[in-house]
């Protein structure tokens, strides 16, 4: 990458695009919702059941400048949601303000294991055990969605629980590789703790992107 381009990216004016695309929403709280999907390269989290590990190294993705992400987005949706990788490794505050300035709703997926930058009109949260948590994304998450793999996770999600905002919405989520067997445990938690809801990946059950 040429020192020019680095330091682009580095500001955040240009960013390792993996791919972007219209389609439905699928999990958690705004499920079912048309949105426009930016996904960006570079995660060093390492979830050993991630369905997108060709986004964790940023080399393989093409630096892109935020305006031509932006002009492209705002054709499609009013609602766009910025996801990874781990987004949240650059700086979101060029590429948010980008898309506000059209009017837009913006959302973010993140572990949250990075310091929280942009504007966001809506905050995923999705902790994972191998990274901790900022702070700051635990006290302006609007989403706490946990990934369930095992039956452990679920004290993890509720230690996860106690440490977000109080009108933050809760969500247990079965990793999809093991949604059979964790699918029951997740449905007499959740009606056990009715303060959680289910989450499912829809757009895998409907053949969606």
């Amino acid at each position: 990458m040429k020192n020019e381009i680095r330091e682009l990216v580095g500001k955040g004016e240009m960013l390792p695009l993996m791919e972007a695309f219209y389609t439905i929403q699928g999990e958690g709280y705004h499920k079912g919702t048309a949105a426009y999907f930016i996904r960006v390269g570079g995660c060093d989290v390492g979830c050993h059941w991630c369905d997108v590990k060709e986004s964790w190294d940023p080399d393989l993705h093409p630096p892109t400048k935020v305006k031509e992400i932006v002009n492209t987005a705002q054709k499609y949706s009013d609602t766009i949601v910025v996801t990874g990788g781990e987004p949240l490794m650059w700086d979101m505050e060029p590429l948010t303000r980008s898309l506000k300035d059209f009017g837009l709703n913006v959302h973010i997926e993140t572990s949250g294991a990075y310091p929280l930058t942009g504007i966001w009109d809506w905050i995923c949260l999705s902790p994972k055990k191998l990274k901790p948590v900022t702070p700051k994304v635990y006290s302006k998450a609007n989403e706490l969605k946990m990934i369930i793999h095992n039956k452990h996770d679920l004290i993890y999600a509720e230690e996860q629980a106690l440490k977000v905002n109080a009108s933050c919405k809760l969500y247990l989520q079965p990793e999809w590789s093991k949604r059979d067997l964790m699918i029951p445990h997740i449905v007499d938690y959740v009606m056990k703790n009715p303060k959680w809801k289910v989450s499912l990946q829809t757009h895998k059950y409907l053949n969606i992107p």
